[in-house]
């Protein structure tokens, strides 16, 4: 049970609340803010990503055979998730002026 709240589910938090924020900044701040929070959301990212390593292996004695992968794969995964989302809303809120000149 610890292996899929730690592994599973802790990673998919992680990525949702970077992934409403984010949505929340494209919305309300623009997307060259928003891609300011990208850069900034990595090192918070990295940082929450070696606590729950940390927390797994070290704390909880998890075997770090089956933590890291299952942690490190669905980490993956959300974070692919929340680029698509993310780069949709930017797509979104771009101007049309900016549509038109794109090559």
């Amino acid at each position: 049970m610890m292996y899929f709240i730690m592994g599973v589910l802790a990673p998919i938090l992680l990525n949702l609340l970077h992934l409403v924020v984010g949505v929340y900044v494209v919305a309300k701040r623009g997307n060259v803010m928003s891609l300011g929070f990208s850069a900034v959301s990595f090192l918070t990212k990295t940082i929450g990503m070696l606590f729950l390593t940390w927390l797994g292996v070290g704390y909880l004695e998890l075997d770090f055979r089956i933590f890291v992968p299952l942690l490190t794969f669905f980490w993956f995964f959300t974070h692919v998730v929340e680029a698509l989302i993310i780069q949709h809303y930017m797509n979104m809120f771009t101007s049309e002026f900016l549509k038109r000149i794109q090559i």
